[in-house]
């Protein structure tokens, strides 16, 4: 791998770190190389006060104090007696050392889980050993965990309305409690129907030494002794979880911007049946310029969070086999793709959304849009042709060489956006593939553009890509006192069900402005038997305003089985696929009963969502119920509420979360 060009990034990126074997060792800060580009960028610049440009940056800076010191013990959970911290560390490529420290609530988790995470000795007088001051008594259930990864809600997070109080630099006294900046984290919450502790956060697991990771997504979906794939988006890291032992977490390993010098920003991943993964990295090259790929041939980038994005395939541990290029070698101009600065080449390569079918060869991503500018920027994107209108497929028949197959341009529908970036193929986010082997197709939906699409045969050389559904439909029926245009609805998570019946898509809505009341927020659930069942025959096209407005009017189209309010802007979700069987353990199933989703996206862009997660029952007449005993453990309310005062790790205050998975241990399935 060649990184060619000289870099023009600069700048300060500090980390704070938090090792458990020193409680009352003060916290220092690492300026790193790793961040220079956000720094460029405008994001953030922890750094002590003041710093001399002559520094070395790649050098520790101590800050240690007394206040330093106190928070130190704070996030080791040293003031609740009933808090276990346990650190996992790896050592990254660029030497430095990253960790993981659990906060187990040993007041919450069965005597016998605690004595199998080997913590019986560590906290004297707890009585970990089998007594009954620590644990709660055996009640015989095999535990299923929701895992969160949730960022630090701070002073950082602020939209381009909020910039006057944006701190210039974020100094020592800034770190700390409430709206000052702290730790990044999973929250590992008790999802196991009828435990004393259902719906409790049992854990929460801090990441070290980066801070303002800004949490993104983890894989679609857990399986059996996968490892967990987490990416942070400002600080284009993946971050690689054993959950072996849940409810605690380790770290195995952690993927720098240095091991994937072609791409940054990552966003999804998809585990392969061999645990190891594909990740999107929506962003450019670390530097501008030209970028060598693993395959040896070269593309011009425009650095750090711009364009074009990678493929990169990892590991079961999170290293980097393979870089592979998203864009193909000649301009992408079937419709306008801006990149900002401009390149030769125009590119809409900036994948997002991402999901594979080993049977068929072929993996599927979705082109969201160019970051630097719209993600990391809360100032308002320069121009609606950053949102992009394109899915790729890969052949992916030599797994750890993935092969761009096609770049498909989604068309045009009949509506005509009040922007231009809300024309119906706009910003495709999300894609989600057909699960069964008599079917080849996938879907595709545009967080802007409001719309579904479909392709009957994601193995063609050109897949065939159709609207299906317009999301217009859903908001008429979900609220039809507004106005229900569907452009700009901010439809994020979208997800096939595991027996092909039906698809599931998290609705953020609109935000009112001016005249515009904004659009409602729900979880959506087609029905799309009849569409599959057509095989590569489909008829469904919504190709004039009133299938827009009514639904298709070909056999064929999906229809709505359900619409779930979800007031506070559902952006990401997850199915359940584990089930309790007979003999005590999970087993994994196609039949989902149950999904989770959290109301969250990314609070630079305005979308903040309200900060919950929640779960949804799914009945045996395929409606969804908000699950009413999944209740927040302070407030009583239903579901959780991330914006909370205090968490295992210390008073922190509110969190952000993004994304979630069902999780057991692996001695709790089989």
């Amino acid at each position: 791998m060649r990184v060619h060009g000289e870099t023009a990034l600069s700048g300060r990126f500090t980390s704070v770190s938090t090792p458990s074997t020193a409680p009352t060792r003060g916290r220092r800060l690492r300026r790193s190389a790793l961040g220079a580009a956000l720094v460029a960028l405008g994001l953030c610049s922890l750094q002590t006060a003041p710093v001399q440009a002559e520094d070395d940056p790649g050098q520790p800076v101590d800050i240690a104090g007394a206040g330093i010191a106190a928070l130190n013990a704070l996030i080791q959970g040293l003031f609740n007696s009933d808090i276990v911290g346990q650190t996992s560390k790896v050592l990254g490529g660029d030497g430095e050392t990253y960790w993981l420290t659990n906060h187990l609530r040993t007041d919450l988790v069965p005597t016998t889980v605690l004595q199998g995470l080997g913590l019986g000795d560590v906290v004297p007088g707890l009585g970990l050993g089998g007594g009954s001051a620590g644990g709660t008594p055996d009640d015989g259930k095999r535990r299923e965990y929701l895992v969160v990864w949730a960022g630090d809600n701070n002073v950082l997070d602020r939209s381009g309305k909020q910039l006057t109080n944006l701190p210039d630099v974020v100094t020592p006294d800034l770190l700390g409690k409430g709206d000052q900046i702290g730790p990044d984290f999973f929250a590992v919450v008790d999802a196991t129907k009828g435990s004393s502790s259902y719906g409790k956060v049992v854990n929460t697991v801090t990441v070290g030494p980066l801070v303002e990771n800004e949490p993104h997504h983890m894989q679609y979906i857990w399986h059996k002794g996968n490892n967990i794939f987490a990416g942070g988006l400002f600080t284009d890291v993946t971050y690689v979880l054993d959950t072996s032992k849940l409810p605690e977490l380790k770290l195995k390993h952690v993927n720098l911007p240095t091991d994937t010098l072609c791409g940054s920003v990552p966003d999804a991943y998809w585990v392969t049946k061999d645990g190891s993964a594909y990740g999107t990295y929506m962003g450019g090259p670390d530097v501008p310029g030209p970028c060598t790929y693993s395959d040896g041939t070269t593309r011009i980038g425009n650095g750090f969070a711009g364009s074009p994005g990678e493929l990169v395939r990892l590991d079961e541990n999170g290293k980097t086999v393979y870089e592979a290029p998203a864009t193909p070698e000649t301009a992408e101009n079937e419709q306008r793709c801006d990149n900002i600065p401009q390149l030769a080449a125009a590119t809409c390569a900036n994948p997002h959304g991402i999901q594979a079918r080993e049977d068929l060869d072929t993996l599927v991503t979705s082109d969201y849009n160019e970051p630097r500018n719209i993600i990391l920027n809360p100032v308002q994107a320069p121009s609606s042709y950053l949102r992009r209108p394109t899915v790729r497929t890969w052949d992916i028949s030599d797994q750890d060489h993935p092969k761009l197959k096609a770049v498909s341009f989604l068309p045009d529908g009949p509506r005509v956006g009040k922007v231009a970036h809300q024309e119906e193929p706009r910003a495709a986010m999300e894609t989600t593939v057909t699960n069964l082997p008599g079917h080849k197709g996938a879907f595709a939906e545009t967080m802007q553009g409001g719309a579904i699409y479909y392709a009957p045969d994601i193995t063609a050389g050109k897949p065939e890509w159709r609207e299906v559904f317009d999301l217009t439909t859903a908001n008429k029926q979900a609220d039809p006192s507004r106005n229900p245009y569907g452009g700009g609805s901010n439809g994020g998570w979208l997800q096939t069900s595991l027996d092909d019946k039906y698809l599931y898509h998290a609705v953020a809505g609109r935000q009112p402005s001016g005249t515009d009341q904004g659009s409602p927020s729900y979880i959506l659930k087609l029905d799309i038997q009849d569409l599959l069942a057509a095989g590569t025959d489909t008829a469904c096209d919504i190709d004039t305003i009133e299938e827009t407005v009514n639904g298709g009017a070909e056999s064929d189209c999906p229809a709505i089985t359900d619409i779930l309010p979800a007031p506070g802007g559902p952006h990401w979700g997850a199915l359940d696929n584990l089930e309790l069987g007979d003999d005590g353990y999970f087993h994994e199933t196609k039949d989902v009963k149950r999904i989770a989703y959290s109301n969250y996206f990314v609070a630079r862009t305005g979308l903040n969502g309200d900060h919950r997660v929640c779960l949804v029952d799914v009945g045996s007449d395929q409606k969804l119920t908000t699950d009413p005993g999944f209740k927040d453990e302070s407030t009583g309310d239903t579901c959780i509420d991330f914006d909370r005062e205090s968490w295992p790790h210390g008073d922190w205050g509110p969190a952000k979360p993004h994304s979630m998975l069902f999780v057991t241990a692996d001695d709790d399935i089989k």
